[in-house]
Protein backbone atom coordinates (compact mmCIF):
# COMPACT_ATOMS: atom_id res chain seq x y z
CA UNK A 1 0.00 0.00 0.00
CA UNK A 2 1.60 3.29 -0.96
CA UNK A 3 0.99 6.25 1.65
CA UNK A 4 -0.26 9.79 1.78
CA UNK A 5 2.54 12.05 3.45
CA UNK A 6 2.58 15.49 4.97
CA UNK A 7 3.91 17.56 7.86
CA UNK A 8 1.56 18.92 10.81
CA UNK A 9 2.03 21.00 13.68
CA UNK A 10 1.65 19.75 17.11
CA UNK A 11 0.91 21.77 20.33
CA UNK A 12 3.32 20.55 23.32
CA UNK A 13 2.05 21.04 26.62
CA UNK A 14 4.90 23.60 27.64
CA UNK A 15 3.90 26.10 24.72
CA UNK A 16 5.72 25.06 22.31
CA UNK A 17 5.28 23.93 18.88
CA UNK A 18 6.53 20.80 17.48
CA UNK A 19 6.56 19.63 13.41
CA UNK A 20 5.96 15.92 12.94
CA UNK A 21 5.96 13.92 9.88
CA UNK A 22 2.47 11.75 9.19
CA UNK A 23 2.39 8.77 6.62
CA UNK A 24 -1.12 7.41 6.41
CA UNK A 25 -1.80 4.15 4.49
CA UNK A 26 -4.77 4.14 2.07
CA UNK A 27 -7.82 2.90 3.70
CA UNK A 28 -8.46 2.57 7.57
CA UNK A 29 -5.24 2.32 9.66
CA UNK A 30 -4.55 -1.07 11.79
CA UNK A 31 -3.17 0.77 14.71
CA UNK A 32 -0.75 3.86 15.22
CA UNK A 33 2.52 4.31 15.32
CA UNK A 34 5.01 6.42 16.89
CA UNK A 35 8.07 7.03 14.98
CA UNK A 36 10.88 8.46 17.01
CA UNK A 37 13.86 9.44 15.02
CA UNK A 38 17.92 9.33 15.62
CA UNK A 39 19.73 12.06 16.42
CA UNK A 40 20.29 13.15 12.83
CA UNK A 41 16.65 14.48 12.47
CA UNK A 42 13.42 13.32 10.75
CA UNK A 43 15.26 13.42 7.37
CA UNK A 44 15.13 11.14 4.45
CA UNK A 45 15.53 7.48 5.96
CA UNK A 46 13.29 8.57 9.00
CA UNK A 47 10.66 9.78 6.60
CA UNK A 48 11.18 6.70 4.53
CA UNK A 49 10.59 4.16 7.23
CA UNK A 50 7.44 6.39 8.88
CA UNK A 51 6.06 5.70 5.31
CA UNK A 52 6.92 2.21 5.11
CA UNK A 53 5.26 1.55 8.37
CA UNK A 54 2.27 3.47 6.58
CA UNK A 55 2.62 1.21 3.80
CA UNK A 56 1.83 -2.07 6.39
CA UNK A 57 -1.51 -0.14 6.94
CA UNK A 58 -0.06 1.84 10.54
CA UNK A 59 -0.85 5.46 10.77
CA UNK A 60 2.69 6.55 11.54
CA UNK A 61 3.48 10.23 12.74
CA UNK A 62 7.47 10.89 13.31
CA UNK A 63 7.74 14.15 16.11
CA UNK A 64 10.67 16.22 15.39
CA UNK A 65 12.16 15.31 18.61
CA UNK A 66 14.88 18.69 18.34
CA UNK A 67 12.37 21.27 17.82
CA UNK A 68 12.77 23.31 20.68
CA UNK A 69 16.86 23.95 19.39
CA UNK A 70 16.70 23.34 15.85
CA UNK A 71 13.07 22.94 14.41
CA UNK A 72 13.51 21.18 11.06
CA UNK A 73 17.19 19.95 11.91
CA UNK A 74 18.46 17.55 9.32
CA UNK A 75 22.58 16.80 9.43
CA UNK A 76 24.61 14.81 7.71
CA UNK A 77 25.96 11.27 9.45
CA UNK A 78 29.19 12.26 9.12
CA UNK A 79 28.54 15.02 11.35
CA UNK A 80 27.74 14.27 14.36
CA UNK A 81 29.52 16.99 16.45
CA UNK A 82 26.30 19.51 14.56
CA UNK A 83 23.62 16.98 16.57
CA UNK A 84 25.46 17.13 19.73
CA UNK A 85 24.46 20.21 21.17
CA UNK A 86 20.30 19.33 20.82
CA UNK A 87 20.76 15.71 21.75
CA UNK A 88 22.30 17.40 24.88
CA UNK A 89 19.57 19.78 25.44
CA UNK A 90 17.26 16.83 25.47
CA UNK A 91 15.58 16.31 28.99
CA UNK A 92 13.30 13.63 29.98
CA UNK A 93 10.42 15.95 30.91
CA UNK A 94 10.89 17.60 27.18
CA UNK A 95 10.68 14.02 25.39
CA UNK A 96 7.52 13.36 27.83
CA UNK A 97 5.46 16.17 26.67
CA UNK A 98 6.60 15.80 23.08
CA UNK A 99 5.71 11.89 22.88
CA UNK A 100 2.50 12.67 24.52
CA UNK A 101 1.64 15.55 21.82
CA UNK A 102 2.85 12.52 19.12
CA UNK A 103 0.43 10.17 20.88
CA UNK A 104 -2.52 12.30 21.64
CA UNK A 105 -1.98 14.10 18.01
CA UNK A 106 -2.56 10.01 17.08
CA UNK A 107 -5.81 9.66 19.59
CA UNK A 108 -7.64 12.99 17.68
CA UNK A 109 -7.27 12.29 14.04
CA UNK A 110 -8.31 8.55 14.29
CA UNK A 111 -10.66 8.47 17.25
CA UNK A 112 -8.70 6.27 19.09
CA UNK A 113 -6.69 4.07 17.50
CA UNK A 114 -4.19 1.33 19.81
CA UNK A 115 -1.23 2.71 19.31
CA UNK A 116 2.92 1.21 19.65
CA UNK A 117 5.76 3.59 19.17
CA UNK A 118 9.45 2.75 17.69
CA UNK A 119 12.86 4.06 17.64
CA UNK A 120 16.29 4.09 16.25
CA UNK A 121 19.38 5.35 18.10
CA UNK A 122 18.31 8.23 20.22
CA UNK A 123 15.05 7.37 19.17
CA UNK A 124 15.51 3.49 20.39
CA UNK A 125 15.45 5.47 24.00
CA UNK A 126 12.60 7.75 23.51
CA UNK A 127 10.50 4.88 21.98
CA UNK A 128 11.40 2.85 25.81
CA UNK A 129 10.90 5.72 27.33
CA UNK A 130 7.22 6.09 25.80
CA UNK A 131 6.47 2.49 26.81
CA UNK A 132 6.87 4.31 30.42
CA UNK A 133 5.36 7.46 30.52
CA UNK A 134 2.96 7.06 27.51
CA UNK A 135 -0.27 4.83 26.78
CA UNK A 136 1.60 3.02 24.20
CA UNK A 137 1.27 -0.75 24.13
CA UNK A 138 4.31 -1.92 22.76
CA UNK A 139 7.32 -0.45 21.90
CA UNK A 140 10.69 -1.37 19.85
CA UNK A 141 13.86 0.10 20.17
CA UNK A 142 17.00 -0.18 17.71
CA UNK A 143 20.30 -0.30 19.08
CA UNK A 144 18.77 2.61 21.72
CA UNK A 145 21.49 4.53 23.21
CA UNK A 146 21.43 5.92 26.91
CA UNK A 147 18.64 3.46 27.85
CA UNK A 148 18.27 3.72 31.98
CA UNK A 149 17.78 0.72 33.30
CA UNK A 150 16.60 1.43 37.01
CA UNK A 151 13.75 3.19 34.62
CA UNK A 152 12.50 -0.08 33.50
CA UNK A 153 10.63 -1.29 36.18
CA UNK A 154 8.20 1.18 35.29
CA UNK A 155 7.65 -0.38 31.58
CA UNK A 156 3.74 -0.66 31.06
CA UNK A 157 4.42 -2.10 27.58
CA UNK A 158 6.38 -4.99 26.30
CA UNK A 159 9.52 -3.91 24.77
CA UNK A 160 11.63 -5.63 21.72
CA UNK A 161 15.31 -4.72 21.48
CA UNK A 162 17.30 -4.98 18.84
CA UNK A 163 21.32 -4.37 19.38
CA UNK A 164 24.61 -4.73 16.76
CA UNK A 165 26.91 -7.30 18.49
CA UNK A 166 29.47 -4.78 16.69
CA UNK A 167 28.20 -1.55 18.37
CA UNK A 168 31.11 0.45 19.21
CA UNK A 169 29.03 3.20 20.68
CA UNK A 170 27.02 1.35 22.98
CA UNK A 171 28.72 -1.57 25.15
CA UNK A 172 27.70 -4.94 25.96
CA UNK A 173 27.25 -4.11 29.36
CA UNK A 174 25.23 -1.60 28.87
CA UNK A 175 23.26 -4.25 26.85
CA UNK A 176 23.14 -6.56 29.46
CA UNK A 177 21.87 -4.37 32.03
CA UNK A 178 18.92 -3.15 30.48
CA UNK A 179 17.69 -6.79 29.51
CA UNK A 180 18.59 -7.83 32.89
CA UNK A 181 16.80 -4.75 34.32
CA UNK A 182 13.40 -6.45 32.28
CA UNK A 183 14.12 -9.61 33.63
CA UNK A 184 14.38 -8.64 37.26
CA UNK A 185 11.17 -6.38 36.72
CA UNK A 186 9.08 -9.40 35.23
CA UNK A 187 8.41 -7.02 32.15
CA UNK A 188 7.72 -8.86 28.71
CA UNK A 189 10.52 -8.38 26.23
CA UNK A 190 12.30 -9.22 23.12
CA UNK A 191 15.99 -9.04 22.90
CA UNK A 192 17.69 -9.85 19.32
CA UNK A 193 21.38 -9.37 18.69
CA UNK A 194 22.97 -9.33 15.01
CA UNK A 195 26.85 -10.24 16.08
CA UNK A 196 28.06 -8.95 12.97
CA UNK A 197 26.14 -6.17 12.94
CA UNK A 198 27.50 -2.24 13.88
CA UNK A 199 25.34 0.58 15.29
CA UNK A 200 22.80 1.87 12.85
CA UNK A 201 22.74 -0.94 10.92
CA UNK A 202 18.83 -1.12 9.82
CA UNK A 203 19.94 2.99 8.23
CA UNK A 204 20.69 2.04 4.75
CA UNK A 205 21.95 5.93 4.51
CA UNK A 206 24.82 5.02 7.15
CA UNK A 207 28.37 3.19 6.14
CA UNK A 208 27.08 1.02 8.95
CA UNK A 209 24.11 -0.52 7.39
CA UNK A 210 24.09 -4.43 7.50
CA UNK A 211 21.22 -5.04 4.41
CA UNK A 212 21.04 -8.97 6.11
CA UNK A 213 20.48 -7.95 9.81
CA UNK A 214 17.99 -4.84 8.33
CA UNK A 215 16.00 -7.64 6.23
CA UNK A 216 16.02 -10.05 8.88
CA UNK A 217 15.24 -7.29 11.46
CA UNK A 218 12.21 -5.68 9.62
CA UNK A 219 9.89 -9.05 9.79
CA UNK A 220 10.49 -9.85 12.93
CA UNK A 221 9.58 -5.73 14.19
CA UNK A 222 6.12 -6.17 11.73
CA UNK A 223 5.53 -9.52 13.51
CA UNK A 224 6.02 -8.01 17.25
CA UNK A 225 3.36 -5.10 16.24
CA UNK A 226 0.80 -6.67 14.97
CA UNK A 227 1.03 -9.59 17.69
CA UNK A 228 0.30 -6.62 19.77
CA UNK A 229 -1.34 -3.88 18.35
CA UNK A 230 -3.85 -6.13 16.71
CA UNK A 231 -4.29 -7.91 19.83
CA UNK A 232 -4.92 -4.71 21.67
CA UNK A 233 -7.75 -3.62 18.68
CA UNK A 234 -9.18 -6.77 19.04
CA UNK A 235 -9.51 -6.75 22.92
CA UNK A 236 -11.14 -3.33 22.37
CA UNK A 237 -13.64 -4.37 19.85
CA UNK A 238 -14.73 -7.32 21.85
Amino acid sequence: MSAQTEFVTLSVSDGTSMRAYVARPQGKPRAGLIVFQEAFGVNPHIRDVTARFAGQGYLAIAPELFHRTAPGLEASYTDFPSVMPHLQALTDGGLERDSHAAFDWVQRDSKGLVTGAIGYCMGGRAACYAAITVPVVCAVSYYGGGIVPGRLKDAKAPVMFFWGGKDGHIAPEQVDAVVSAMRAAGKPYVNVVFSEAEHGFFCDARASYNPVAAKQAWPLTLAFLETHLAGATRQAGA
